[in-house]
């Protein structure tokens, strides 16, 4: 006799959120364990899905998932986990792990085809980057279905079958800005503190203060500024900011305006505002404002720049110290 084969595994799945699924998102916020968030891929049940159920496709990094699952609650249906290596669905979808190859893959592991009688498949909006639904179908025989870009806004989507202009909108408001930063705050204190201390002790307390303040500028002045700051690249913008919010420490530092502290202050000036600029190209991957095109001529237009005005204000401040201690200037 052959081998009978086994039933696909179908993991089940509740919509409640729990304290420890709230916790784990605080320690997603914050950076702390950054790729330990995540859910086993494959196929999930939530309630008493029968094989007429609609099928949601999801990111395996738990904030995805579970935002996906609660808003999915009192309905019965599958979820289908592609393994985007702990990455959201936008971002996921952006580096191709939440793309094509995966999304067929996934779907012949879990034998979905046996466990559904339809052939539909609904995936987020912000998915549609990576994946070919013409490929799709060709090679698995599922259609896709791009639901809203919010998982909050399934129940009235799966209403009318019909997505509003809202629903397709993606925003990016203050209070989505501020989750933004405790995560890049905990990513750069190494950076910011290490040297801030370490000029601290050495006596050069002031410039301590300036990176602290260039860094706390691009962590948190500009994504709460961001709509706000002019110019369109996000490095010019950071640029601007780093300048405005330098100008003012740098001109205090030097109040009697003698010639080696005007120059302290060009060098300041070139110095501290690519740190915040450089900072501020983090958020390029976070907003609605860029496209993967546009981040990639940013980064290989400004960050050469960025390092040239960098070492110019450092050459500058070291050969404006030995100068000043030689008592030419």
């Amino acid at each position: 006799m052959e081998p009978v084969p086994e039933p696909p595994l179908i993991r089940e799945v509740r919509s409640e959120i729990t304290f420890s699924d709230r916790f784990d998102h605080f320690r997603a916020r914050w950076g702390l364990n950054r790729m330990g968030h995540t859910v086993e891929p494959g196929l999930y049940r939530l309630g008493n899905p029968t094989p007429e159920s609609e099928v949601f496709v999801s990111a395996n990094y738990t904030l995805s998932f579970d935002a996906l699952r609660s808003a999915l609650a009192g309905r019965d249906a599958y979820i289908l986990v592609l393994d985007t290596k702990g990455i959201n669905v936008w971002c996921a979808a952006g580096k191709g792990t939440f793309g094509t190859d995966e999304l067929v893959r996934r779907i012949g592991l879990t034998g979905l085809a046996k466990v559904v009688s339809h052939r539909r498949l609904i995936l987020p909006q912000l998915s549609a980057p990576g994946v070919s639904w013409p490929e799709v179908l060709r090679r698995s025989g599922f259609l896709v279905e791009y639901g809203p870009a919010r998982a909050r806004d399934l129940p009235e989507y799966l209403e009318t079958r019909k997505a509003t202009p809202a629903m397709r909108r993606v925003e990016f408001p203050l209070v989505d800005r501020i989750v933004l930063i405790p995560v890049e705050l905990v990513h750069a204190l190494p950076f910011m503190l290490v040297p801030a201390i370490a000029l601290w002790f050495l006596g050069s307390r002031f410039i301590a203060l300036e990176i602290v303040l260039a860094f706390l500028a691009g962590i948190v002045l500009f994504p709460l500024l961001l709509p706000w700051l002019p110019t369109k690249d996000f490095s010019t913008k950071g640029l601007i900011l780093g300048f405005v919010v330098m100008l003012l420490p740098a001109i205090a530092g030097s109040a009697a305006f003698a010639p080696y502290q005007v120059i302290a202050i060009a060098a300041t000036l070139l110095v501290f505002p690519p740190i915040t600029a450089y900072i501020a190209l983090n958020f390029t991957g976070a907003t609605p404002f860029t496209s993967r095109t546009g981040v990639k001529k940013e980064i290989f237009r400004y960050v050469p720049v960025m390092a040239a005005m960098a070492g110019t204000g450092a050459a500058i401040a070291v050969l404006t110290a030995i100068l000043y201690l030689l008592g030419v200037i």
